[in-house]
């Protein structure tokens, strides 16, 4: 029995009223959203009967289009499906079904020869799969590529409709990097899937340039007033033609890319091209030189890196140089992973020694990300003392991300819970600042102003904020972590402490005294490693006598709540 494409729009609109059991339906809901669909989908505004719902409704009960569809009427007026999980999508092919469609396949068949019908091959092949299948009750001999968890299939038709009737439609659409979703309105023109993902291509305006919008990544889509603007110059192979992947960077050249495959790797690039300028250079025993003419993109470094090392890019440098890079970051997330089970030995040592040094808190990337961070700002503040920034996370607010990741924050939180930020200072003892400092214990706190309070003595003004001896309880709550960007040793200035001498504040003669009985011990920490100490462990720095930098980031917190309405210069939870 033939079925219109009107019928087959009022069907699947029942189907999915049916199916949804967040809401009641009557007959004249269903009438209402029949008539919507028709008119969103064929612009027929006439609305429908109610004797032609009630066929429709009677057609799917019965086994004509074998569909048997549960349909109960609950209290004589409200419509649903008896069987919650039942949709007429879900049903098997029926033998006419299967009939019709052995005949469009062998109709398409006589055209998989011809070039204009390349395409067709899969197609045919998914057809004949699904009909073997089910006429033999068989599993499927053909697994085709799929993602049934695939987000945004859901607005294809939309889509779909909208660039063939020339509509423009109004998008809420977030970014995997936005904070947040904005609406916009959207002239799509075409739909492309890349990899099992799908993505429409339009503009937003008469002016903007074509942009690529990922479907899983739409949040909500309706159809907009404004007049559709057509782009009839627009050909979207050309557009494609010199990338891997979706991404296009409009008025860039393409630049030749070489890379080299072992003699394993080979053969498969040679018969899967990475992309369609792909051409042999060189062939050896060892392996081929390959070259593509393509636009760098994300996409075409994602595809080199799942090569690993059985490739290695030759040109242009900048490629190669980010690949490296990815390389070096993924080495460093396996070879220096940060362990937990170091926290009870950590906990030991500080109260024992008054310092610990923990390695590889920070990744080499994050270490590079503060650094670019830190001489971003001086480019910007030229005139700024070059080895010291007080107060950096006010300065260079972008750096407190970096600085408290996951690690951080563990270590803190297992040393104790209620630590918090009280002071942030920069410093890099650079080859042109050579600076030392004797044998001393750090008992000074920085606060926001100066209120006399018992028993905080010797106050200072330090730029923004004060200075100011506490009393011991108030230190000995107090850590200092020092987070090192550069490698630091006995050669470019690292500190020398004397373990077990953070117990109390001491006095000038005791200092001296314990110093000249004591063996100091220089505390050597890598780039990315960090340096944990109680404020009154004696601690001193020597002159360097390497011309490397000695980069710094001191971090000091504090488990008290300061009295009298002192406020600390730097205060802040750990999250």
């Amino acid at each position: 029995m033939p079925v219109n494409r009107n019928a087959l729009i009022r069907y699947r609109t029942l189907d999915n009223c049916l199916r949804n059991r967040q809401r009641r339906w009557t007959l004249e809901d269903l009438i209402e959203a029949c008539s919507d669909a028709l008119y969103e989908y064929e612009g027929i505004d006439k609305g429908v009967s109610r004797r032609t719902v009630q066929m429709d409704l009677q057609m799917m009960r019965s086994d004509k289009l074998g569909y048997n569809a549960p349909i109960l009427v609950l209290e004589k007026k409200y419509y649903t499906y008896e069987d919650p999980d039942y949709s007429i999508t879900n049903i098997p092919l029926t033998d006419q079904d299967l009939g019709k469609l052995t005949e469009v396949v062998e109709i398409l068949r006589q055209f998989k020869g011809f070039s204009h019908f390349q395409e067709l091959s899969g197609m045919v092949q998914r057809l004949e799969n699904k009909i073997h299948s089910e006429k033999t009750k068989q599993e499927p001999v053909i697994d085709f590529e799929k993602n049934e968890n695939l987000k945004g299939l859901e607005h294809i038709e939309t889509l779909y409709q909208s660039i063939i009737k020339k509509e423009a439609v109004e998008l809420n659409y977030q970014s995997f990097k936005a904070r947040s979703a904005n609406s916009f309105v959207l002239h799509p023109y075409y739909l492309k899937e890349y990899r099992n993902r799908w993505f429409v291509l339009g503009i937003k305006n008469k002016n903007a340039p074509v942009m690529t919008l990922a479907l899983d990544r739409i949040i909500d889509i309706k159809p907009s007033d404004v007049k559709y603007i057509e782009q009839k110059k627009f050909q979207v192979a050309e557009y494609f033609q010199h990338v891997v992947g979706v991404t296009v960077e409009p008025n860039t050249q393409p630049e030749e890319v070489v890379l080299f495959a072992d003699r394993e790797t080979a053969p498969y690039i040679a018969t899967k091209p990475l992309h369609h300028s792909q051409r042999i250079l060189d062939a050896q025993p060892n392996g081929t030189t390959f070259s593509i003419r393509v636009q760098l993109n994300f996409e075409l470094e994602r595809e080199l890196l799942g090569f690993g090392d059985r490739i290695k890019i030759i040109s242009p440098d900048r490629l190669k140089r980010r690949i490296k890079e990815k390389f070096e970051h993924a080495l460093d997330l396996y070879q220096y992973e940060f362990s937990n089970s170091a926290f009870p030995r950590v906990l030991k040592k500080l109260e024992h020694r008054g310092f610990d040094i923990l390695r590889h808190v920070y990744s080499r990337k994050e270490v590079n990300q503060m650094k670019n961070l830190i001489h971003g700002y001086y480019s910007s503040y030229p005139q700024k003392e070059l080895h010291a920034i007080r107060s950096v996370l006010s300065e260079i607010p972008e750096l407190k991300n970096l600085i408290f990741s996951d690690n951080l924050v563990r270590i803190l939180k297992r040393i104790n819970p209620e630590l918090h930020l009280t002071k942030a200072i920069y410093f890099d003892k650079t080859p042109e600042s050579n600076w030392y400092v004797t044998w001393h214990q750090d008992t000074t706190i920085s606060v926001t102003a100066k209120i006399e309070t018992p028993g905080y003595t010797g106050w200072t003004k330090k730029e923004n904020f004060y200075g100011v001896n506490p009393p011991d309880e108030v230190l000995k709550n107090t850590l200092t972590i020092r987070i090192h960007l550069d490698d630091a040793d006995e050669s470019n200035g690292a500190l020398k402490v004397i373990p077990g001498s953070q117990n109390k504040k001491l006095n000038d003669s005791e200092i001296q005294l314990i110093v000249q009985n004591s063996i100091p011990q220089t505390c050597a920490v890598d780039a990315g490693g960090i340096h944990l100490m109680r404020p009154l462990l004696l601690h001193a720095s020597s002159k360097a006598t390497s011309q490397k930098h000695r980069r710094v980031l001191h971090l000091e917190f504090n488990a008290s709540a300061l009295p009298n309405g002192l406020v600390w210069a730097e205060a802040g939870p750990l999250d």
